[in-house]
């Protein structure tokens, strides 16, 4: 079996066998307007991990891993602008050392690029993971403007999660899917999560 490598939380890791295998590309679909940045944070406790931001500043995401009251590393920001941001993206993952995390987020703004150059980026990344033995994420936004090419992302990624955040009579509800997961077995429940300083079960019962 391939070494597996933590997500940095407990549920999720002992339900998936010890974790990620190396060499993974994970996709993190979920609401803009959610807490999945908790999960973000969380991988980063795990490893040496590089943050590559595409819409916030690095000074923005910065102020937001010291603030976090969950568990985190301290990454390595980088802002990812101009107008070439798949070449600019490109350069950073080639450097990304052994072992080690990257977190691209969100993915959104990649995925408006010509489809053939975005199909490029996914596989130079794939073969780059996969050589250092490291685990990128990518953080999907599921809001009202999905870019034309998250189908992409989805095939090409070899773990997708799905977060769906709702609202339940006067509660919030965080439900995971695993609904994809390559050299490995996809979760058939559904977990139930706690999303507050920390990602956590939800042990409260549901009522009909």
């Amino acid at each position: 079996m391939p070494e597996r490598l933590r997500t940095g939380i407990e549920v999720l890791d002992r339900k998936l066998s010890g974790g990620i295998p190396a060499g993974s590309i994970v996709a993190l679909s979920a609401d803009p307007a959610s807490q999945a940045e908790l999960f973000l944070y969380e991988l980063s406790a795990t490893r040496g991990t590089l943050y590559l931001t595409l819409d916030r500043t690095s000074d923005a995401v910065k102020q937001s891993f010291d603030s976090a009251t969950t568990r985190t590393g301290k990454p390595t920001i980088r802002d990812v602008t101009g107008d070439a941001p798949l070449d600019n993206a490109s350069k950073l993952v080639t450097a990304l050392p052994e072992s080690s995390n990257l977190i691209i987020d969100p993915i959104d703004v990649l995925e408006r690029h010509e489809p053939a150059r975005y199909r490029i980026f996914l596989n130079e990344l794939q073969n780059h993971i996969a050589n250092t033995g490291g685990l990128a994420l990518l953080h999907c936004l599921d809001g009202h403007d999905v870019p034309p090419l998250r189908d992409t992302t989805k095939h090409m990624a070899d773990v997708v999660f799905e977060l769906e955040t709702r609202v339940n009579g006067d509660r919030i509800e965080n439900r995971l899917g695993v609904r994809k997961f390559r050299g490995g077995r996809a979760l058939q429940d559904i977990i139930k999560l706690e999303l507050t300083e920390q990602v956590s079960i939800d042990t409260s019962r549901d009522i009909a």
